[in-house]
């Protein structure tokens, strides 16, 4: 061995041996050694020496192999973000490349994946262009039944590679590498589970791709794939077939692929037969069915190793639960399939019934649940990725798919658990509430579509009783035993409220207003406060009187008591109780408001835990009588905070300022004025001095809420008559600095707008100004939201400069723009490039309509104006190389032209939602009636009204959009004081298309000329009204 390790090498193995030394000096010093070497020449040679050599220790080699990946990542190609000079030389490149190949067959599987992935790495940059023999070696690697060491190693580096495999690439190498891959995978006597699993996990990648290619290429993929569907179907069906068996993780990792390859097929390639498909139904059906057992026994019962959080040495998940969810994913796969769904049609009940097994509990769960109940919310809110939410994901598909067939199939599921619970509970098992608490969990996942079915007469089934005869069973259980169930009965109550009767909702009302105050287990406190979130704003106050005064005691108890996502629900069930008790909600302004705001300013810093205080602060003020005394408790707190904000911890001063918002938002006048005597002058200063961003933009917003609710009135409460105009234009300098920072001036747009529209005369003399600072801050802005707030500005002034908009057009023609003609042209450069982005229903009726009024002028100067077009359409697949040497191009159009065909595009988007919300009513109404034929279905669909959109739809679109944009809340005080908002946009452009065309129609026939057919086509419906 010695006669082959030079002297070099000797070093880089004593110095490899140094960093696994347990000395800290020690190991630092070689480690420092180690990246001044990898500056060298000849470092990555070296490295790829040590890790193929066989002799010298495993530990050494595989570090090597470790190193060897980091330094290609650093070295190899200059594009990189990771890149770190020097670069490895053409030379260099190429021994590497040599001696990695050979050691793919090495016996150590940990080497051969070390390595494999420094290959892999190597391939992103070189292959094929460079390494023409990679694919030809790897596939005579595969085919060396003698070599299975070589057959791992080959597959662990095209399982990394066919990530990376592209459209060019895997129609050319799939005939030569799926006949391998199936012989592998067909051959247990020759290859283990592990080498099968690679084998599949390759098809499968290349099966995405192809995939991807069949939207495009459908007949020649399909001509590709349909002479091997046979051979693999009947091989999926082989492995699928026996039972599944406890603590075999690398069959239940083979079984996973298996089912991700089938997903793939139905997914993508419609050359699938039902007759092809039904050879692995039943082998499908004998895997789910036998997969319950083991997953009772190891996962729910934690009798055997459910192999949780576990991985392989290439750092795979090997669980059961993930085999299981990938075993949901290809049911719901199957289940939303027209052409398959059918398959499961006499079966639906079973397919309910062995699902809701699965949707238990499981041990790990119970325990960790049990010791930490921040998780079991977070569990709870956020849907995390597990069996049981696959699994209720699954039961929705049902429905959706089945209809009414599929909601009576998963009740008589739900009704057959259900008594078999009752059985065991009298035969004295300790599990019998886990199979309860899933059918409740299934049942309060299911509430909407259940409720919505029961409404439209589409299922007779009376859920209320139902669900009362399940959580009425198991009143005066032990509270203490089964905390869990307890939880789930809660919640599910308050899913079911509307159709729960009056004397049941009432008992478990009660019962949780109790529950919160009581010593239980914290997770039926959770499911207390969840129940009330959603019960108390229906409650009949009288009733609850009595016992508000215990409840907000309980409330403001347990938030001393609570964190992180328990604190969010309890500030959660505060608010929703304070709302509940509107008019009585002042008497425990003193009780609650303290507590909160020592909440609120415990956790300042945290944007969602102070934004919940903040709400629950803000529902005492919005209660009658509560305002004031609110804000008496609040002021002598912030007004020291906001004037010495570079004393203040951080995040407090931002907070502050969205506290001192809130109070401001439709506050009376004396409470806006003893604010502003506090905190007026110490938000502008922020404004003006501070360079935290959040501060910054928080104090913009509580400007525009001073300017908002104090207006003209605002301007006398100063000592000095101009102090506070004068503070307003200093702020709005500031703001619109072209050198600040964008994220800074995030909310300047919305405070301008208010200045503009709240204190018109006083800016009148200011505007052209203004104007120019608004154009300076935009070309200097590097957000997009930003741009879109200024272009909103000066489509407002558009408007207010009628009816002399050719006045304002003259005006941003005569200030300059760097690098534009004049401002006009840098204006309408942006605005038509930003005017599909712009969102909010306010925001879009502003911009649209003075889109119009700019057209309307007629002005010369419009037609001289060329604006950004459509993309040009480049040849072939555009990659990344290709993308940065030619990057993408636009047409160039007149202004005139871009702007019709931007209103045009206005209607299209209302004639799209019309059609869309159509569809969805259409659905609705066939969606009971799976039981006819899938020709019926289709019948039923052609035959509805899927035509062209007619004028009233779109305005009564128009309408619904403006009532859906009004359940939010985004920019509300400018959309609540702009009479713009009042606009009906459809009627609006359709005035404005026959003023135009009336006005002269041979301009418009002509402009309509460069439209598209479908922009035309919307115009036309509006002329047609």
């Amino acid at each position: 061995m010695a006669s082959r390790i030079d002297q070099d090498q000797e070093w880089l193995l004593n110095c490899l041996n140094a960093t696994l030394d347990p000395n800290e000096e020690i190991r630092s010093l070689a480690e420092a050694s180690l990246y001044q070497a990898s500056l060298q020449p000849g470092f990555g040679v070296a490295l790829s020496k040590v890790a193929a050599n066989k002799e010298l220790p495993f530990g050494l080699r595989q570090l090597a192999a470790v190193l060897l990946k980091q330094f290609i990542k650093k070295h190899w190609h200059e594009s990189e973000e990771s890149f770190e000079p020097p670069a490895v030389s053409t030379e260099e490149k190429e021994v590497i490349r040599r001696l990695l190949l050979p050691s793919l067959d090495d016996s150590h599987r940990k080497i051969c994946t070390a390595i494999s992935m420094a290959i892999a790495s190597i391939a992103v940059y070189d292959w094929p262009e460079n390494w023409p023999d990679l694919l030809p070696f790897l596939l005579k690697l595969i085919n060396d039944r003698t070599n299975v060491s070589g057959v791992h190693g080959a597959l662990r580096c095209l399982a990394l590679l066919s990530g990376d495999l592209d459209d060019t690439v895997v129609p050319t190498l799939v005939p030569f590498l799926f006949p391998c891959l199936h012989t592998i995978v067909s051959s247990p006597q020759n290859y283990d589970n592990y080498l099968r699993t690679k084998a599949l996990t390759i098809v499968y990648s290349c099966m995405s791709m192809l995939g991807i290619m069949s939207g495009v290429y459908k007949t020649e993929i399909s001509a590709l794939i349909t002479p091997m569907l046979k051979s693999w179907m009947d091989q999926f069906s082989v492995i699928l077939e026996q039972p599944v068996q406890p603590e075999d993780p690398d069959n239940w990792s083979l079984r996973m692929e298996v089912l991700k390859c089938l997903n793939q097929f139905v997914q993508n390639f419609s050359s699938l037969n039902e007759s092809e498909f039904m050879v692995i139904v039943g082998p499908l059906w004998q895997t789910f069915v036998t997969s319950l057992s083991v997953y009772v026994r190891s996962s729910i019962e934690c009798i055997d190793d459910p192999y949780v959080d576990r991985y392989d040495s290439d750092g795979a998940e090997k669980s059961l639960d993930s085999f299981v969810i990938q075993l949901f994913e290809f049911l719901m796969t199957i289940v939303g399939s027209a052409k398959l769904m059918k398959v499961f049609k006499n079966n639906i009940k079973e397919l309910a019934y062995y699902t809701i097994a699965f949707l238990q509990m499981t041990e790990q769960q119970v325990h960790t649940w049990s010791s930490d109940a921040n998780q079991f919310v977070a569990d709870e809110d956020d849907a995390t990725y597990s069996c049981r939410v696959s699994g209720v994901l699954l039961l929705e598909q049902v429905v959706s798919s089945f209809g009414s067939e599929g909601i009576y199939a998963i009740i008589d599921a739900m009704r057959e658990r259900f008594n078999e619970s009752e059985r065991e509970k009298a035969a004295g098992s300790v599990a019998w509430w886990r199979i309860r608490e899933s059918i409740l969990f299934a049942l309060a996942a299911l509430s909407d579509q259940l409720l919505e079915a029961e409404a439209s007469g589409l299922i007779s089934v009376n859920l209320g009783n139902l669900v009362e005869q399940i959580v009425t069973k198991d009143v005066g259980t032990g509270v203490h035993e089964y905390p869990f169930l307890y939880a789930r009965i809660f919640t599910s109550v308050a899913k079911f409220s509307s159709v729960i009767s009056h004397g049941v909702l009432e008992h478990f009302l009660h019962a949780a207003i109790r529950g919160v105050g009581m010593n239980v287990p914290s997770p039926v406190k959770i499911g207390a406060c969840q129940a009330l979130s959603q019960l108390l704003p229906e409650a009949n106050k009288k009733n609850i009187q009595p016992e508000l005064m215990g409840l907000f005691s309980s409330l403001t108890d347990l938030l001393h008591q609570a964190s992180d996502e328990t604190l969010h629900l309890v500030l959660e069930t505060l608010q929703a109780s304070i709302k509940a008790v509107h008019e009585a909600a002042v008497s425990f302004e003193s009780v609650v408001s303290p507590v909160v705001l020592n909440m609120w300013a415990l956790h300042v810093s945290d944007p969602f835990l102070s934004i919940d205080a903040i709400e629950v602060l803000e529902a005492l003020k919005n209660a009658p009588g509560g305002i004031h005394p609110l804000v008496s408790r609040i002021l002598p707190h912030i007004g020291p905070i906001l004037n010495k904000p570079y004393q203040q911890p951080d995040g407090l001063v931002a907070g502050s300022l969205d506290l001192v918002t809130m109070l401001l938002k439709n506050a009376p006048s004396d409470v806006i004025k003893a604010i502003y005597d506090t905190c007026f002058d110490a938000v502008i200063q922020i404004v003006l001095q501070s360079d935290d961003h959040s501060e910054m933009q928080n104090a913009t917003q509580c400007l525009a809420s001073f300017i908002s609710g104090g207006r003209e009135e605002i301007l006398s409460w100063a000592a000095d008559s101009g102090f506070t105009m004068r503070s307003l234009l200093d702020a709005a300098s500031r703001l619109l600095d072209p050198d600040l920072e964008s994220s800074g001036s995030l909310f300047v747009g919305s405070y301008i707008l208010h200045l503009i529209l709240h204190l018109p005369l006083q800016m009148a003399i200011h505007i052209r100004d203004l104007v120019g600072a608004l154009v300076r801050r935009m070309q200097s802005a590097q957000i997009v939201v930003l741009k879109s707030s200024l272009l909103l500005i000066f489509a407002r002034l558009v408007h207010m400069s009628l009816p002399h908009v050719e006045q304002f057009i003259d005006m941003l023609i005569g200030i300059p723009a760097q690098g534009y003609e004049n401002s006009f042209v840098y204006v309408m450069s942006e605005w038509t490039r930003q005017q599909g982005e712009i969102q909010g229903a306010y925001q879009i009726k502003v911009t649209a309509s003075a889109l119009a009024l700019l057209l309307s002028t007629r002005h010369a100067e419009l037609n001289k104006v060329n604006v950004q077009g459509h993309l040009k359409s480049s040849a072939g697949i555009t990659t990344r190389s290709k993308a940065k040497l030619a990057p993408d191009q636009w047409t160039l159009v007149p202004l005139p032209v871009k702007i019709l065909a931007l209103l045009a595009d206005t209607v299209i988007e209302f004639q799209e939602q019309a059609m869309a919300d159509d569809e969805e009513s259409d659905w609705e109404e066939i969606q009971g009636g799976v039981a006819e034929s899938n020709d019926s279905l289709l019948y039923s669909a052609a035959d509805s009204s899927f035509g062209r959109t007619t004028y009233d739809q779109l305005e009564a679109m128009a309408k619904a959009y403006d009532e859906n944009e009004e359940d939010g809340d985004d920019d509300d005080l400018l959309s609540v004081s702009d009479q713009l908002n009042g606009i009906n946009l459809v009627n609006y452009l359709g005035d404005f298309f026959v003023k135009f065309v009336d006005g002269d129609r041979q301009l418009f026939d002509h402009l309509c000329q460069s439209l598209a057919q479908a922009q035309r086509d919307a115009i036309q419906t509006l002329l047609r009204r």
